[in-house]
Parts: structure tokens; C-alpha cells; sequence
């Protein structure tokens, strides 16, 4: 009898890792040194499609996030914006990624997918993504889909020392 293939095999491990490395309250100290104190707001998360669409402005007393290129930045902050009924308020509770660079508010560019985009568009989804929200919101995490594959697999493409906010030497 054949066993799993070699991805699948994988798996397990992955999840176990992709775990502990978002997991909040474990201890990340080695043998022999002492815990440093939190110094940053509340842990990265992990979102689905389905928990990101609850934080969209339609409750008042809940934050808004948005999701840019699979990062998710809470822009309570800018509620004047995005909160309900607000000019940009169909950005938020979703990766908005393809709307950003389009700077469209059309539903259907109210997506992560960056097929097709145009060289300028991403030019400016990059600019956008660094000078707006990076630089002025906190990110509270990130979506499933860019850690994970559709299949449920990781995306082996993901690496946590190139994510903004993701200080490596912190999550592990």
C-alpha cells in the first residue's frame, strides 16, 4: 500500500510550526536566558476569509481591518475612512489587494488576486502598501491564504522573516 505523498507527509509539521509561531503567550525564551517583557501590542493572528469579513465597521464597538497583499492592519484609527458609510469603508473586512493597486472601490476588484495587473498598478499597490498602511496603521496579522495554500497545504512561498512587523527572533 502506497503511504501519503511527500506534501502531505509535511503537513503536520508545518501546521505544527505555523502554530507555534502565531500562538500567543508561549514562552520564547531558550535555556539559560531570562523572558524579555512584551513590548508590542496584541499578537500577530491568523485570519480566515470568514473571521477577517467580522471586523469589516459595521459594529461600532469592534475594530476595523483590512487586508493588503495578505497583511491585515487594523485602521480603527481611521474610522472617518473606513468606518460604515465611510468613502472606503468597502475595503475593509476583506483583502482588498487588486482594489488598492486599482485604487477601485468596483466589488469586483475587491480582491487579493493581482492577475493581470499592469506594472504601474503594482507600482502603486507597493507604494501604497509601505507609505499608507504600513506606515500609519498596526498590523494585527495576516491572512490564511498567504500561508497557506487552497488546498489547506502551506505555501512553501510564505517566509516569516520577509513579512513586515515579523521580527523572527520574537515569534519563535
Amino acid at each position: 500500500m502506497a503511504g501519503p505523498a511527500p506534501g502531505r507527509r509535511l503537513w503536520p509539521l508545518a501546521a505544527l510550526a505555523l502554530v507555534l509561531a502565531l500562538a500567543p503567550g508561549l514562552p520564547t525564551a531558550r535555556a539559560g536566558q531570562t523572558p524579555r517583557p512584551a513590548e508590542r501590542g496584541p499578537p500577530v493572528r491568523l485570519f480566515t476569509e470568514e473571521e477577517l469579513a467580522r471586523y469589516g465597521g459595521e459594529e461600532e464597538d469592534q475594530p476595523i481591518y483590512l487586508a493588503v497583499k495578505g497583511v491585515v492592519f487594523d485602521v480603527t484609527s481611521g474610522k472617518e475612512f473606513y468606518g460604515r458609510g465611510a468613502p472606503y469603508n468597502a475595503l475593509t473586512g476583506k483583502d482588498s489587494t487588486r482594489g488598492v493597486a486599482k485604487m477601485s472601490l468596483d466589488p469586483a476588484d475587491l480582491t487579493h488576486d493581482t492577475t493581470g495587473l499592469t506594472a504601474k498598478e503594482l507600482e502603486a499597490l507597493e507604494d501604497i502598501f509601505t507609505k499608507v498602511y504600513k506606515a500609519k496603521y498596526p498590523i494585527v496579522g495576516y491572512t490564511a491564504r498567504r500561508i497557506l495554500n487552497e488546498d489547506g497545504s502551506p505555501n512553501l512561498d510564505f517566509k516569516p522573516e520577509d513579512q513586515p512587523h515579523f521580527d523572527i527572533k520574537d515569534e519563535f
